[in-house]
């Protein structure tokens, strides 16, 4: 098998398998008990805040977990909404944003909110101009994703958080396909809240955060006990909460290493695709991309007959975001970019990682350019 789905999901590391197990059958008592049983694993909760806090410049009491990315971005989302209905109901995100963020945004308009949604240009970047102008008194949020999913562009993080900063805006970005990739500094791009995910980044399913600054002073997510400083109520799913620890060492460790190999991995699959299969066209930014985003749109070649075909030869790849598999409906990204329904559908994202060798990436060339072949010449 050749694994090329890496922005859906990632293997779970070996060594964070190996940190999580004795958290199932040896420390597994609840965090918030009182005895010794229960104080491992709390001192195993607050080690892991230190070392996701360090890795973006925060505090330890800044970082809240949670099940996972889509947990993070409705948190941020609905609680600020919730929270600064008294300054006003009016959020700006893009046209290109997760569906965790443009679906909950749609719920937040049935409560009474205005959603500004902003344009993007041909490779899937945020008008900044359009941004300044959309800017209101009422205004209460700003939500741009760090890195696009589907396309891997990365946003102007950095001057979309001065912006929001210079007109007193809580700035919320949604980094699941960024953090543990590049580095980050919420400081620095004036970032009042991150959602990130374990399961992007080698570490473990069911389990990510949300960085909250002080300055967002946010309300309660889930009500019940105290965990969580109250905000987010529920029993710490303590295992999950290591095995995230230890991918966030292990993605610190291996950055540059990876970033380097994996970039080299994709510029070689984009030049391949190029030069050797007609009628493609790369989307997204050409260099302000993900390390191992690639995502063509292959004319007349149908995206889920290019997939069904890949995996017949043990290629695994994705049309598009993992949550919208099964949808009939082209890409609202793609579409936002500009491409047409038709070529939309013809779209192929591969996402690579570090186990990728440039062996599999001729072996993918070579198949995927017979497949694309194979079905132009049925649809003569």
């Amino acid at each position: 098998m050749i694994y090329l789905d890496n922005a859906a999901t990632t293997r779970t590391a070996p060594e964070v398998v190996e940190a999580m197990l004795p958290y199932f059958t040896e420390y597994y008592g609840n965090a918030g008990s009182i005895y010794g049983l229960g104080s491992a694993s709390k001192k195993a909760v607050i080690q892991a805040k230190q070392t996701i806090a360090r890795s973006l410049g925060a505090e330890p009491n800044e970082i809240y977990f949670t099940a996972g990315g889509t947990e993070s971005d409705n948190w941020a989302l609905k609680a600020v909404f919730e929270t600064y209905q008294d300054k006003g109901k009016h959020i700006i995100t893009s046209r290109i944003e997760h569906h965790a963020v443009l679906h909950t945004c749609e719920y937040l308009e049935r409560q009474g909110a205005e959603v500004t949604y902003l344009d993007v240009d041909e490779d899937g970047i945020v008008d900044i101009e359009q941004l300044r102008r959309a800017i209101r008194p009422d205004t209460i949020l700003v939500s741009i994703m760090y890195a696009n999913n589907e396309i891997g562009t990365l946003q102007p993080i950095r001057e979309i958080g001065e912006i929001a900063e210079e007109h007193g805006v809580l700035f919320h970005t949604d980094a699941v396909q960024a953090y543990g990739q590049l580095p980050i500094d919420v400081a620095g791009c004036h970032i009042d809240m991150l959602s990130a995910s374990g399961h992007k980044l080698n570490g473990p399913k069911g389990v990510g955060f949300l960085y909250m600054s002080k300055k967002a002073r946010l309300r309660s997510f889930v009500h019940g006990g105290q965990q969580e400083r109250g905000r987010r109520a529920g029993t710490e799913n303590v295992p999950g909460i290591v095995g995230l620890d230890a991918a966030v060492k292990r993605a610190l460790q291996k950055m540059e290493e990876k970033t380097y190999k994996v970039t080299r991995l994709r510029d070689y699959l984009i030049s391949r695709i190029e030069q050797e299969i007609p009628q493609v066209k790369l989307n997204g930014h050409r260099s302000m991309r993900l390390p191992g985003n690639v995502n063509f749109s292959f004319a007349k070649a149908e995206g889920e007959s290019m997939l069904i075909m890949l995996d017949m030869k043990g290629i695994c790849a994705s049309s598009g975001s993992a949550c919208t598999t099964g949808s009939i409906d082209p890409s609202h990204v793609l579409l936002a970019i500009g491409l047409s329904p038709e070529l939309a559908r013809g779209s192929l994202r591969m996402t690579l990682s570090e186990d990728n060798t440039m062996e599999e990436v001729d072996i993918v060339v070579e198949e995927l350019a017979e497949i694309v072949g194979k079905i132009r010449n049925m649809c003569i």
